[in-house]
């Protein structure tokens, strides 16, 4: 114990004759903090580009065309049938651009397993070369491969079908997402950037697209015969980096990225849901309390994205309304406060799932239509192409020369499940408008004026 004792007040004496002077205590902190921001910056995940897939003129479905083939290419179809998705297709904001794969232009169409491969070689394949090229890149030069698509699942894979044509490494890390709706692309996104977090200086390369070819439905079912008019040919090719080399030669950073899942309420898990029909056709049924399953999970998002991105002011004026509501609901006070997202993001992609959809996320947080107008022109030019559809609305803004370095732009998907995932990039570089992409060839056309709904 004397021992002890001894060595307890030299210690004393040693710390009160040698105080830790303020220039030791700034020092310190100094390199704590500079390992920090090296450790978290290392950890960035930086888009170095993608590719949208720009189909061929000769695919385009021209309305008069695309009707005229619901009428005459399907003998199932009945005349209430034909009228109900010929109305569909006049309200829905799609134009005479958007395109079907091959077969959906012969009679009798071909809806076997040969067709849906050729369809979705022919968009991966083509997305994936541009891809590389614009950036010179190796394909074995990969690290991880992840491809998404909801009902198009085939042996081999996906994913094995884009190794074997570009020669990836034995060694790649390749995930096959399905069943997963026009979400899934934040999905893949989302496992990227967890395997970044493991994997250090990797290159991921992301594929978004969903096949047409095999989900053409073929029955009666009103509710199931809405995706035969909305769904178009389309999809994308993203290349990710975690290296700290790539963050001078990268287009954006992600900033965030938010997933809900409300697959608990059986009134959203069956929200969109593919099933049989009373004849035993198989298609994906919409049901009728989709907008409103879709306000729910946004509502859920949003309250988590909300206090990441919005300043906090926004966040001030959002909660003292909902305290005050409580308060004196019976007293007829003013709806909740809707926070101005215009002072999180300067730019919106919200998924092109439909005009009602584009229309009820503008409504809800009163965003204007030029917010907007990037999706709406995306769903009149290409139609709803699943999860690829925020990356045309990218593209889009990149075209128009709205994107400036600084920038922060909001993507919005929703899916079955049902599910609603954001992302936020910034924008770290300068975009050059000229450059070549999805819509370059004819973006001096845009905006147009589309019809509305009657």
């Amino acid at each position: 114990m004397d021992l002890f004792t001894d060595f307890s007040l030299q210690s004393s004496c040693f710390f009160t004759e040698a105080p830790i002077s303020l220039t030791h205590f700034l020092t310190v902190s100094t390199i704590i903090l500079v390992l920090f921001y090296y450790a978290f910056r290392f950890n960035s995940v930086y888009l170095l580009d993608y590719s949208c897939y720009r189909p061929p003129d000769s695919l385009r479905a021209v309305i008069p065309y695309f009707m005229e083939y619901i009428e005459t290419g399907n003998n199932k179809f009945g005349r209430d049938s034909i009228d109900f998705q010929t109305k569909v297709i006049e309200r829905s904001g799609i134009g005479d651009e958007a395109s079907v794969p091959i077969t959906l232009h012969q009679m009798p169409a071909d809806f076997t397993l040969k067709p849906t491969k050729e369809e979705t070689e022919e968009i991966l394949f083509t997305i994936i070369k541009d891809l590389l090229s614009k950036r010179n890149i190796n394909p074995k030069s990969i690290d991880i491969l992840v491809s998404n698509c909801s009902l198009f699942c085939p042996t081999p894979s996906i994913t094995a079908m884009v190794v074997n044509r570009f020669g990836f490494r034995s060694n790649i890390k390749s995930f096959n997402l399905s069943g997963m709706g026009c979400s899934a692309g934040m999905l893949s996104i989302s496992l990227v950037k967890d395997l970044l977090r493991v994997h250090k200086n990797s290159m991921a390369l992301v594929l978004s697209l969903e096949a047409i070819t095999p989900n053409v439905y073929k029955g009666k079912n009103k509710s199931m015969l809405v995706p035969n008019t909305i769904f178009r040919m389309g999809g994308a090719a993203i290349l990710l980096s975690n290296r700290k080399q790539d963050r001078r030669k990268a287009k954006y950073k992600l900033q965030h990225l938010v997933r809900t899942h409300m697959g608990s309420d059986d009134r959203a898990y069956h929200s969109i849901f593919q099933q049989q029909d009373e004849e035993g056709f198989v298609g994906v049924s919409l049901s009728r309390a989709l907008l409103h399953v879709a306000a729910n999970a946004l509502k859920t998002n949003l309250s988590e994205l909300g206090s990441l991105v919005l300043p906090y002011s926004e966040q001030l004026q959002f909660g003292w309304s909902v305290i005050r509501q409580k308060l004196w609901a019976t007293r007829g006070q003013k709806q909740t406060y809707v926070p101005n997202f215009k002072k999180a993001f300067e730019h919106f992609c919200i998924h092109a799932g439909g005009r009602a959809v584009i229309d009820a996320v503008e409504d809800n947080l009163k965003l204007e239509k030029e917010d907007g107008e990037a999706s709406r022109m995306t769903l009149y030019r290409f139609g709803n192409t699943s999860s690829s559809s925020v990356w045309y609305e990218l593209c889009y803004l990149e075209a128009k020369g709205k994107m400036k370095k600084g920038d922060r732009v909001w993507q919005l998907a929703f899916g079955s499940g049902f599910k609603s995932n954001s992302a936020v990039w910034k924008c770290i570089s300068d975009i050059d408008p000229k450059e070549r992409n999805a819509w370059s060839d004819r973006i001096h056309r845009y905006p147009v004026d589309i019809p509305s709904m009657h």
